[in-house]
């Protein structure tokens, strides 16, 4: 008989984007049951496509006990109706309320996947709120999964958990690696290459800067655009394209940088892309100057798309690149740092096309789909 597995994150764009490929893999081996928000009727669309079963559960993003408490008892209701062997969480709120329901409905397995920590960028009270409520967490737990050996030893450095007996890594990093195949360079053509520059009036001698991700403050958005303010003022033929969507009530950019991605002919918003390939296509290189990540899966495809990186000195990241192989790393929020390795790029195209020669290869060897799910897959079968 097939063992059960429930996979619960905060929204459901979470288990399409994400964790899409790897659910398709695992229900080959297991019966698998998805949880999350169902917004815009997106779960439920999911478990159609996929042909499994489905449940909504109401997880907020931010701290609502009320909602909170309503969300603990439609899970523990769900788990003692399916019966699972494994509870899987991924994203803080899902962990959190899925690991108290897990342990309260006496689930042996409870799995947990650390992505990031929103903890790491407040102070305060908000601070110590937040590191409690990750320590309930992992006590839950009977085994934390960090996407980044970087954000393992923060955890213990910070003291936030010192249970090292629950924590691992799934082969080098990621929650779910790259599919190499889909983010493949070989798979446009020249005219295609063509055709995406001219839709956007970008010239083939243009040297293209790409930022795909959430247009916020914690994504280094104001360096990004300080940087590259500096830049293109000694230079018109460089080009920032930002792919994302601002999040003015969460983490809003500064008025200044606001201001600046609407005067600045030269930076291009093209607000959110399903298909970021075409973007990549046409870039010279990748720019990410987060303060704070897991394990950046754009960063993973950008080099799937032989597209090297300048990124900043955070766990995950610099995991990823190996400075001056695959890309550049500079100090977090160091406006001037980012501005003068894109300008060494510019004006050193060899450099730039070496370590284009490099990217895909490292994320083949290290980081694909193919690596991470038959590794995750022996985690798993170890709990037979």
């Amino acid at each position: 008989m097939r063992k059960k597995i429930l996979r619960i994150t905060t929204v459901s764009e979470s288990l399409e984007l994400l964790l899409g490929n790897q659910i398709d893999f695992i229900k080959k081996h297991y019966d698998v049951v998805m949880i999350s928000q169902n917004n815009d009727n997106g779960l439920v669309r999911l478990g159609e496509e996929k042909n499994l079963p489905v449940y909504p559960v109401n997880l907020t993003r931010k701290i609502t006990p009320f909602q909170d408490l309503l969300a603990l008892f439609r899970l523990i209701k769900i788990i003692k109706k399916e019966k699972p062997e494994i509870i899987h969480t991924h994203t803080p709120k899902a962990g959190l309320i899925g690991m108290l329901a897990a342990r309260i409905s006496g689930t042996k397995h409870r799995l947990h996947t650390v992505a990031g920590m929103p903890l790491l960028e407040t102070s305060g009270l908000k601070y110590y709120l937040l590191t409690w409520l990750e320590r309930l967490n992992y006590k839950c737990a009977t085994r934390v999964y960090f996407n980044s050996k970087g954000l393992m030893n923060i955890v213990l450095d910070r003291k936030i958990s010192n249970n090292i007996k629950k924590f691992r890594v799934i082969a080098k990093g990621s929650t779910s690696g790259v599919d190499a195949d889909h983010f493949n360079p070989n798979d446009f053509s020249e005219n295609d290459l063509i055709k995406i520059r001219d839709q956007h009036n970008i010239k083939k001698s243009d040297t293209v800067l790409l930022f795909v991700g959430r247009i916020v403050k914690d994504k280094g958005v104001n360096e990004l655009i300080s940087a590259f303010k500096l830049l293109s003022s000694e230079r018109n033929d460089v080009k920032l394209l930002l792919l994302g969507k601002f999040e003015n009530d969460l983490n809003p950019i500064s008025k200044e940088a606001f201001s600046e991605i609407k005067e600045n002919k030269n930076i291009l918003c093209l607000g959110h892309k399903k298909d970021v390939r075409p973007y990549f296509a046409i870039s010279n290189f990748f720019v990410f100057p987060s303060y704070r990540e897991g394990f950046p899966n754009v960063v993973l495809q950008a080099g799937a798309m032989g597209i090297p990186s300048i990124v900043s000195n955070i766990n995950g990241s610099n995991e990823i690149i190996i400075d001056n192989l695959n890309g550049k790393i500079v100090p977090v929020k160091d406006t001037k740092a980012l501005y003068l390795a894109m300008k060494d790029w510019y004006e050193n195209p060899n450099d730039l096309s070496r370590m284009r020669n490099k990217s895909r290869q490292i994320i083949i060897e290290s980081y694909s789909q193919k690596v991470v799910f038959h590794e995750l897959l022996k985690e798993y079968n170890t709990f037979h």
